[in-house]
């Protein structure tokens, strides 16, 4: 069985010694012992659960939802395939709502960096700073 101190760890999954920490902080990973001069220890049990953490957080999932997986994962005949498949769900509409977010600000940018000379001319006379002013005003006014 594999044994790697932290910093072995980390290099051989891409992450930094900061990242386990932060990890075993929240509870979602624990060394599997110390050696006598206090170098953590990690096993093949470990490694797995790391990539497992490092794959769930590369798709988006929180933290909470990180932790709500491990859970599963350690008792899985106490949960569904249902029940896994909704927290993919709830994450896949938040990235589908993310995406139309960001969409709309691509717009917006284009809109403005296409209306924009890019001149010589004076930045008092930039019509992105002037759009950038009337969002603002529009705001305000809505808000009043």
């Amino acid at each position: 069985m594999a044994q790697l101190r932290i910093g072995e760890l980390a290099k051989k999954l891409d992450c930094t010694v900061e990242t386990l920490r932060f990890y075993e902080r929240e509870g979602l990973l624990a060394a599997t012992g110390r050696s006598a001069n206090g170098y953590r220890f990690y096993n093949t049990a470990s490694i797995k659960q790391l990539e497992f953490i490092l794959r769930a957080k590369s798709m988006g999932f929180s933290l909470d939802d990180i932790r709500e997986l491990l859970a599963i994962r350690v008792d899985p005949e106490a949960k569904s395939c249902g029940e896994v498949k909704g927290i993919a769900q709830e994450k896949l509409a938040q990235v589908e709502r993310k995406l139309r977010e960001l969409k709309s600000i691509r717009d917006a940018l284009s809109k403005v960096v296409e209306a924009c000379c890019g001149g010589d001319v004076p930045a008092n006379h930039c019509s992105i700073l002037q759009a950038l002013d009337d969002e603002l005003s529009a705001q305000q006014e809505h808000h009043a």
